[in-house]
This record gives structure tokens, sequence and C-alpha cells, in this order.
């Protein structure tokens, strides 16, 4: 493991205050901490972010998603009776934004996110989708330490 680059938390607490907010914002929804741990944990697969990984995945199991669907999930289009049609949606989804320089959100993604995410759903997952990125970056940037984890492995 890389050596740490920088503490945010430590040189500027406030600096993470409108991300805990947006974190506030996702939660407070109706989406679901299962499928909210699905789509971090997709976002965190692409983006390489061990941190994420290691702190989603205690999440997503603690929100009930079976540890074989997350397994499985960076082939998820190989296992779709393993996922519903909402949490297809919401992973496609959460793939066309992370890797939005590679063509952007594709007409039929959107539109199954817009049908299994009506109303304030959809901007909802968005969101949850642009933060868990955010998150990612900063984490992979800053060479963030696994918790409890050695200094040399």
């Amino acid at each position: 493991m890389a050596t740490e680059r920088l503490n945010v938390n430590e040189i500027d607490p406030q600096a993470y205050q409108s991300m805990y907010a947006m974190e506030k914002y996702i939660h407070s929804g109706t989406l679901g901490e299962d499928l909210l741990g699905l789509v971090k944990m997709r976002a965190s697969q692409i983006n390489g972010c061990a941190y994420c990984l290691d702190m989603h995945g205690r999440e997503a199991r603690e929100a009930g998603v079976d540890n074989r669907r997350l397994d499985v999930l960076a082939g998820w289009r190989e296992a779709t009776d393993l996922f519903s049609a909402r949490e297809q949606a919401a992973i496609a989804l959460t793939e066309a934004v992370t890797l939005i320089h590679d063509g952007g959100v594709p007409d039929k993604v959107w539109n199954d996110a817009a049908t299994q995410f009506p109303g304030k759903e959809l901007p909802m997952l968005l969101m949850a989708i642009s933060a868990i990125n955010v998150w990612n970056r900063l984490a992979v940037t800053t060479h963030q330490p696994l918790p409890n984890m050695p200094a040399e492995v």
C-alpha cells in the first residue's frame, strides 16, 4: 500500500462537510441501503478504490446484500438473475456515469433508470453515483489507507 499523501480531515475538517451533507440527503430517501451499497461498490470497483470497497462492502453486507451478489457484481450482466430490474438499472447508470468519458450515458441506460426510479428517486440516485465518485477520487488521490491496515503487508 502506498504511503498516505494527505489526510484531508486532519488538515481541514470542514473540507468534507458538504460531502457529509450530500450523504445525509442520499441516505434519507427511498433508494434503500442495499441498493446504495451496490451502487457504491460498483463505482468503487471501476475506480479501483480499495478504501471505499472495504467500507462499502461491509456496509452492503450489513444492509443485507448477500456475499454472492457482491462477489459477482463486476460481472452482473452475466448474473442478471441475482439482481432485480431496479438494481440492474441502477448499476448500469452507475457504470455509465462513472465512465462518462466513454460516450456519455446511453439513452437506453437513462430510460431504464428513469422508469425504475420515478420522481425524486432519479435525482437522488444521480447524487449517490456522483458522491461515491467524488469519495473514490479523494481516497485514491490521497492514498487513503484501509482502517487497521499494517504499515507493511
